[in-house]
């Protein structure tokens, strides 16, 4: 069919990468920006962050429903959602607060995170009346240009700010400028897919929440995604205080996030030869082998950490390309209509970004830590190793359990 033209799934890549970057990098970029540029507490930016989850136990499920409801105006809705994204954004970076700037801060992410809900889960409702129009398995062929596009995202936005900073005096206006462009030329390529031809009626929450295989699911995306939190919130505070190199903080995530990329095309394909299960076990394992190396790192150790991040990264792209596609395999069988579902999915990926931000940069600030120092106290950084990497490798053993007890032949 002509759906599976490459030219047409590209408009899902492209926004996927704008959605993917006002979700990860928000959580590497944010919090140390209003440290460094107003002052504002690790403590309070985390209770904000968290607070903001909250919100999203009731909005998003409530988002669910509305994209229900507009199923036959998503392509008005989605414009909607992808202005109030962008000038949010702008706000949050490229405007000098008139409030302050907590307040400020808090203001601006419910708008960029709201937004960010309310497209995810009409991006991936469309996608499963997508995949199964494409000839194959064409749940993991939209999975690996949605989910490459992602990364792709995910990577540029996550260095743009430190790149954009050797030539300009504003990065992350620039970079707030940046996203605004793409969110338009996202919306623009992505026209006439918003088709409600094809959609089955909601079936709501409950059919997910009854299943026990989307429960799983659920809980072991919701264990899996934590390690990658954990890393992304304390990513350049390890980088420039824990190595001492900073100025090397964009080179090494430019380095996680390719590897992410290149890496995500090769675990769909190796899943589709080995079976998914046993390709995310192998890639949970090289992960824990990862961390657990940083876990021994120290001042001047940025060239082994480089090589931790080609490994950590090669399997962050399994984690974001396959367990999505298993779960929108699971929904077109049980919730043909995917909104509901993607929905829970949403909220659970976005919880621990949040958890992992309001229980980790508390921790560290009742240990002295101080971004901005040139010297912090030697427990103080002892924590922030721990924190980064073996929180994350005890979380992928959890996983790890989770996935070996589920059937993933009854999807």
């Amino acid at each position: 069919m002509t759906d599976a033209q490459p030219q047409r799934l590209s408009g899902y890549a492209v926004f996927a990468a704008m959605i993917a970057a006002a979700g990860l990098p928000i959580y590497i970029h944010a919090p140390k920006f209003y440290v460094d540029e107003y002052g504002v507490s690790l403590a309070a930016l985390g209770a904000v962050l968290f607070g903001l989850r909250l919100l999203d136990v009731v909005q998003d499920p409530l988002f669910g429903r509305l994209s229900e409801a507009l199923r036959n105006n998503r392509g008005a809705g989605v414009v909607i959602g992808c202005a109030i994204m962008a000038a949010c954004m702008l706000g949050l970076f490229a405007v000098t607060p008139p409030l302050p700037p907590l307040i400020w801060f808090g203001l601006m992410l419910t708008g960029v995170f709201s937004a960010f809900s309310f497209l995810t889960i009409n991006f991936y409702a469309q996608g499963v009346v997508k995949a199964d129009r494409l000839p194959g398995n064409g749940h993991l062929k939209l999975a690996r240009w949605r989910e490459t596009g992602a990364l792709l995202g995910v990577c540029v936005a996550a260095i743009a700010p430190v790149m954009l900073g050797a030539f300009m005096g504003a990065p992350f206006a620039g970079f707030a400028i940046g996203f605004a462009v793409l969110a338009g030329v996202a919306v623009l390529m992505m026209r006439g897919e918003w088709v409600s031809d094809g959609l089955p009626p909601s079936v709501g929450f409950g059919v997910v929440l009854r299943d026990g295989v989307a429960r799983k699911l659920l809980l072991i995306a919701l264990v899996n995604a934590a390690p990658v939190a954990v890393s992304s919130t304390l990513f350049l505070f390890f980088v420039e205080s824990r190595l001492e190199a900073p100025g090397k903080e964009g080179p090494l995530l430019l380095v996680f996030f390719l590897s992410a990329t290149a890496a995500a095309p090769l675990w769909g394909t190796l899943a589709e030869r080995f079976g998914t299960k046993i390709v995310l076990v192998c890639a949970m394992l090289l992960a824990i082998a990862g961390f657990g190396w940083a876990v021994t790192l120290g001042p001047g150790d940025w060239i082994a950490f480089a090589v931790i991040c080609v490994i950590s990264g090669a399997t962050l792209g399994a984690d974001l390309t396959l367990l999505p596609a298993v779960f929108a395999t699971r929904m077109a069988r049980i919730s043909p209509s995917a909104a509901e579902g993607f929905g829970l999915w949403s909220f659970v990926s976005k919880f621990t970004l949040a958890f992992a931000a309001v229980t980790l940069l508390p921790a560290l600030d009742r240990a002295g830590f101080d971004s901005t120092a040139t010297r912090n106290p030697p427990e103080a950084l002892a924590l922030l190793a721990l924190l980064y990497a073996a929180v994350p490798c005890a979380l992928k053993v959890v996983a790890i359990m989770l996935l070996a007890t589920t059937n993933l032949k009854e999807i």
